[in-house]
């Protein structure tokens, strides 16, 4: 009998790595009574519904692209998550009490840390959504200048239009924060001067699924160190389970 419900929220999520991860987890800890689903709703308003049809929910996953638009519908926040801006997870508590926090920062900063060398002094964060918000974070955190590149042009940001040379040199740790390029889409890119990145630069993409994205199969061509999401996920995901248990220091 299943008592306990987790599942994972997002559109377009058939993809997910969450769910076969926490199936598989369940399994090994031989939690019988747990169980873990995609949600997978056109509108963040479907929310509610889930709510009301499963009323064993212990625990929920947020993704793209409803990272800040869950926000209004939880009770409170832990610390971090409101500095953050974006929730990644969600505690249901005895009350049926819904708190959101952020482990996306989590897995971002202990995947990235041991790769960081000292001309990483600068970053390009490549999207403005939901999952950049845990990234901004991240180099706040560890002291390193960034900006933001997107499409449209706002206040201290950058488009694509604007990045040439000589700021593809001076920015030498490139994150990319966008969908462009998952599994099935795989020919797709950001649209960046990749003739410009070095050796010197450390290129990221939060993308797990293709491996190697090409994104990152074009910067390593130029030599690039590359670092794909797989890692970040797999340490967000621990994170949250440790919420989930109420295993965790209070953040």
């Amino acid at each position: 009998m299943i008592k306990k419900q987790y599942g994972l929220i997002g559109k377009d999520i058939t993809y997910s790595f969450s769910q076969n991860y926490f199936t598989q987890k369940f399994k090994q800890l031989h939690l019988t009574d747990s169980s873990y689903s995609n949600f997978d709703i056109d509108k963040i308003s479907e929310f509610s519904d889930i709510l009301e049809r499963f009323d064993n929910l212990k625990g929920l996953n947020v993704t793209i692209p409803y990272k800040q638009a869950v926000i209004p519908y939880l009770d409170s926040l832990s610390k971090k998550a409101t500095q953050i801006g974006a929730v990644n997870t969600i505690r249901i508590t005895k009350k049926n009490k819904l708190k959101g926090y952020n482990t996306d920062w989590y897995g971002f900063y202990h995947s990235l840390k041991p790769l960081l060398k000292k001309q990483h002094t600068h970053a390009l964060i490549l999207g403005t959504g939901g999952a950049s918000k845990a990234i901004e974070y991240v180099l706040q955190k560890l002291g390193i200048a960034y900006k933001f590149v997107s499409r449209t042009k706002l206040d201290n940001e950058l488009t694509y239009e604007d990045l040439n040379q000589e700021i593809i040199t001076q920015y030498t740790l490139i994150i990319n924060t966008t969908p462009l390029g998952t599994f099935p889409n795989v020919e797709e890119k950001p649209h960046i001067p990749y003739q410009y990145i070095s050796n010197q630069h450390l290129v990221y993409d939060l993308i797990y699924n293709p491996e190697k994205t090409e994104f990152l199969r074009l910067a390593e061509q130029n030599q690039a160190t590359i670092k794909n999401g797989h890692e970040m996920l797999v340490l967000q995901a621990e994170k949250a389970y440790r919420i989930w248990s109420k295993r965790f220091q209070q953040d």
